[in-house]
């Protein structure tokens, strides 16, 4: 059983009642993408989290992963690697959105990365682009890469939240970073740290972070590399309940 597994809604309205202010009507999910970063380099698999900058008006205080909305001019970066098959058509989950859409969420996973923690996964290589957010790997010659992500999971805020997202949370190793800066350009996140997966889970996470998380050191036992075809999770509200299913 997960952190979220078959809660009420009233329950994770008390868990997440400081990480999402409640608004007047329904809102439709936007698309967004989180990058979990993992580093096995030492041995132990750590995670790479940043704390929100206090200020800021979407979960202050929280650590998190990296990521944010879908740029519709995401999908129109080059890159040198392409998705593989099957993490597109997790990505796309059932939904109604193309494969250009899918490709674009998983580029806004890479450029939120660079944006917020200043790590740019891609290969070396002369590259150039007129689109905003993506500058910093033409001036670092990074060429973005698709083809190493991995799908970990998908969550949507319940109905009722000012802030509603269609999230795909995927996956990278450490390896697949080409330049490491000391920071994001943003400053969004503060206090970047790489840490084991039980020091990450005993930080104040948001709940949704933690339940991931938590599934995630369960498939790492069976699937080191994050390769299997498996089913993954899928949160949402569903008849007032959140439920994970796995897809």
């Amino acid at each position: 059983m997960t952190a979220l597994d078959g809660i009420s809604r009233s329950e994770l309205d008390v868990k997440e009642s400081r990480d999402f202010a409640i608004g007047p009507g329904p809102l439709r999910p936007r698309d967004a993408a989180t990058l979990i970063l993992l580093d096995h380099s030492g041995g132990e698999i750590r995670v790479l989290m940043g704390k929100r900058a206090s200020k800021h008006a979407f979960m202050p205080g929280k650590f998190v992963f990296p990521g944010g909305r879908t740029d519709p001019t995401d999908g129109r970066v080059k890159v040198s690697g392409t998705l593989h098959p099957a993490v597109e058509q997790r990505i796309i989950g059932g939904t109604r959105i193309t494969p250009t859409r899918a490709r674009a969420i998983a580029l806004s996973a890479i450029r939120e990365t660079y944006e917020e923690a200043g790590l740019l996964i891609g290969t070396k290589g002369t590259f150039s682009t007129s689109h905003e957010g993506w500058h910093g790997f033409a001036e670092h010659e990074v060429q973005p890469n698709l083809e190493k992500l991995r799908f970990v999971a998908r969550a949507i805020t319940p109905p009722g939240r000012v802030r509603r997202y269609d999230t795909r949370f995927l996956a990278a190793w450490r390896d697949d970073v080409a330049v490491e800066l000391p920071e994001g350009p943003t400053l969004e996140l503060e206090e970047l740290a790489w840490m084991s997966l039980a020091q990450a889970r005993a930080t104040d996470l948001p709940a949704i972070t933690l339940s991931i998380l938590t599934d995630l050191e369960e498939r790492l036992k069976d699937d080191p590399e994050l390769t299997s075809d498996a089913p993954t999770p899928f949160y949402r509200m569903l008849h007032n309940r959140f439920k994970r299913d796995l897809v």
